[in-house]
């Protein structure tokens, strides 16, 4: 389900164009400079986190602690390279597992639930753009995306903005999910064709 985002009636401005980026600050103040910091920090945590030796646990711990704005749940596993543009929208229940080189674009909020699992370089957009072409660099659309518990998102999946994933479904690999899964269902190819039910 699409909602609309708090900061100018559905759209806020895209932020890595300069000069968007200064009118963007005279329309939008305070809430477009928070953003725009946000954003930042979230690339220059995971940056950090991402050459890290992999058996550094405490210096993991202590990055996803400031990129999620929390401790990670019980019994998580995330693998880097990691990528967030926010960090503080993910939320992550117990027993997920991120596999390498997964994407998560979560200004607009994504949820994994209890026992999910994600394949490699697998990527979750909860933004986008208007496809009118005057208005493509200047605004984004946002919507959440949610996923329950005991999902499995298959290697190179996309999920796109608005999407749910019922309980207990898969997502297989280089799937493109533009629609919402239904539970204990398997969805593939690039149109996210639901495969087969139990």
């Amino acid at each position: 389900m699409r909602h609309n985002h708090p900061m100018t009636d559905d759209r806020f401005m895209l932020i890595h164009d300069p000069e968007l980026q200064a009118r963007g600050e005279r329309v939008l103040g305070a809430e477009f400079r928070a953003m725009s910091e946000r954003v930042l920090r979230a690339t220059e945590l995971t940056s950090r986190l991402n050459v890290l030796p992999f058996d550094d646990e405490e210096g993991k711990a202590a990055l996803f602690e400031q990129i999620l704005g929390r401790p990670l749940p019980a019994r998580v596993t995330i693998y880097p390279p990691f990528y967030t543009d926010h960090g503080l929208r993910l939320e992550l229940a117990e027993r997920v597992f991120v596999n390498q080189g997964c994407t998560f674009l979560d200004y607009a909020g994504i949820r994994l639930g209890e026992g999910v699992m994600v394949g490699p370089k697998a990527t979750f957009i909860t933004v986008g753009h208007p496809v009118d072409p005057g208005e493509r660099r200047r605004f984004l659309s946002g919507a959440p995306i949610d996923v329950a518990e005991n999902v499995w998102i298959g290697a190179g999946a996309t999920i796109l903005p608005g999407v749910s994933i019922g309980r207990d479904a898969v997502v297989a690999a280089g799937t493109v999910v533009a629609d919402d899964v239904p539970a204990a269902s398997l969805v593939a190819g690039p149109k996210g064709t639901v495969r087969r039910r139990w």
